[in-house]
């Protein structure tokens, strides 16, 4: 039987020591933070996933899943070691490799095991697993035969755990056969499709496929905006573009832009990968350069419908930068929200789960609420940032009953127009034409003739 050890027990670390425990392997979690180690091993997240709690929970109980601090206990029996530790941006953009370079030396100096695999899931430029293989060798007395394996993961915050299950496929890069056939035969209980490949286009894939989708939610994104002065629909055009087996309509909604924390730095990445060798990444620069300005596009739409925001109130519905997750990591809500208290607006947020996370950014400079009613009593506006699905399901008869006169900004596109036009409510969204109930409508128009 192998024996699994993981490095890094946040997102990627944690979801696949919890799912490769929960098909029947035996999995032990190691991380340096103590505090958060040992909330694990009384069976608390150190974040919010949907479904993630019972599967750890499940899994401590009947022994499968383990976690510790020190790394004898992690790497003396550990026959295949998985990196999974951040790779965040540095000062430049460019990738930092320093976690997954200390996870290395640690394999080095710890791991007891006479052969060893160990299999890369951190994302990292193309060529690093070669690098780390060296720096592993560089730093062990204790064995001679290292093998390398890229096993990219390909998860969407919120859907995680749907996209471990029922993935696409299982992505096996290795310059090894004998590896590659080992991680395949872990991954086999999943039932998911594997495609193998070398080291270098495992590499590859993981970069080309955020970037892809990166370049397809800018696509919309940039159609949107020409819907709206087209009269067209862009719940329309979306649909009808999706039906194209070519396309498909999996990121296609159009919005206020991606956040978090892959598809930025990725993009980043890839970029500068490709300078590197001498190439002109002008599409991803492009993508970078509409994204950036994404966020705004709410404000400016407030700003063209009050002409001046300073001393007004206004509520912002989701903080997390997509639903069913607390990540706020280039979220566009804490680019807006800033944006918003430089104007001199007093700001009032609600978000299901990320108002802690908030909190360690923006602190006292706003307001929180427990609920999206009390958020948005005696606003003059209100900005939907996230799509939980309690705030596309939330009542507009309470945006009327509550708010001084309603106005809603919909960076997601929440409602569709047969709902509010039930409604006195004025509603603007993305890539479609706003909506002015009759008395304001008057006076918009109004207005207009004497400018």
């Amino acid at each position: 039987m192998n024996n699994i050890t993981i490095i890094g027990a946040g997102h990627v670390g944690l979801l696949t020591g919890v799912s490769l425990a929960d098909v029947g392997h035996q999995v032990i979690c190691y991380d340096i933070d103590k505090e958060k180690i040992s909330q694990l091993a009384k069976g608390i997240s150190p974040f919010y996933e949907p479904g993630l709690d019972e599967l750890l929970n499940k899994n401590i109980a009947n022994g499968r899943l383990l976690f510790t601090s020190k790394a004898q206990t992690a790497f003396s029996h550990a026959n295949i070691i998985y990196i999974a530790v951040g790779t965040p941006k540095n000062k430049t953009g460019d990738t930092d490799l320093s976690f997954v370079e200390q996870a290395a030396v640690l394999i080095g100096q710890h791991a007891a095991q006479t052969q060893v695999i160990v299999v890369t899931k951190s994302t990292v430029p193309v060529g690093t697993n070669e690098k780390l293989k060296k720096l592993i060798e560089k730093n062990t007395e204790n064995f001679s035969d290292i093998r390398m394996v890229s096993n990219p993961e390909f998860l969407r915050e919120g859907n995680a755990l749907q996209d471990i299950y029922f993935a696409d496929r299982i992505v096996i890069g290795s310059d090894c056969s004998f590896a590659a056939s080992i991680i395949e035969e872990i991954n086999q209980p999943f039932h998911v499709p594997i495609f193998k490949t070398d080291l270098h286009s495992a590499e590859m894939i993981k970069y080309s496929s955020n970037a892809f989708l990166a370049m397809k939610i800018s696509f919309i994104n940039e159609i949107a905006d020409f819907c709206e002065k087209a009269g067209a629909d862009i719940e329309e055009v979306a649909a009808g573009i999706g039906l194209d087996s070519r396309i498909g309509s999996d990121f296609l909604h159009a919005g206020i832009g991606y956040g978090g924390s892959c598809f930025p730095k990725d993009m980043q990445a890839m970029i500068s990968m490709m300078e590197e060798a001498g190439e002109k990444p002008d599409i991803l620069k492009a993508v970078v350069k509409a994204n950036g300005q994404r966020p705004f596009l709410l404000l400016k739409k407030a700003i063209d419908y009050f002409g001046v925001l300073k001393g007004k109130k206004a509520a912002v519905l989701g903080l997390s930068f997509k639903p069913n997750t607390d990540d706020i990591r280039e979220a566009p809500s804490i680019m807006v929200v800033n944006e918003l208290l430089k104007k001199g607006v007093s700001v009032v947020a609600y978000d299901p789960k990320a108002i802690e996370n908030t909190k360690k950014i923006l602190g006292s400079s706003i307001q929180y609420a427990a609920s999206i009613e009390e958020a948005i009593t005696m606003a003059d506006m209100v900005f939907i940032h996230t799509d939980w699905e309690e705030i596309k399901t939330f009542p507009l008869s309470i945006y009327e009953k509550n708010m001084k006169n309603p106005v809603l900004f919909d960076g997601r596109n929440c409602y569709s127009m047969d709902q509010i036009k039930k409604h006195k409510i004025d509603y603007f969204s993305i890539g479609r034409q706003p909506y002015f109930h009759a008395f304001n409508k008057q006076v918009k128009q109004t207005s207009s003739s004497l400018k």
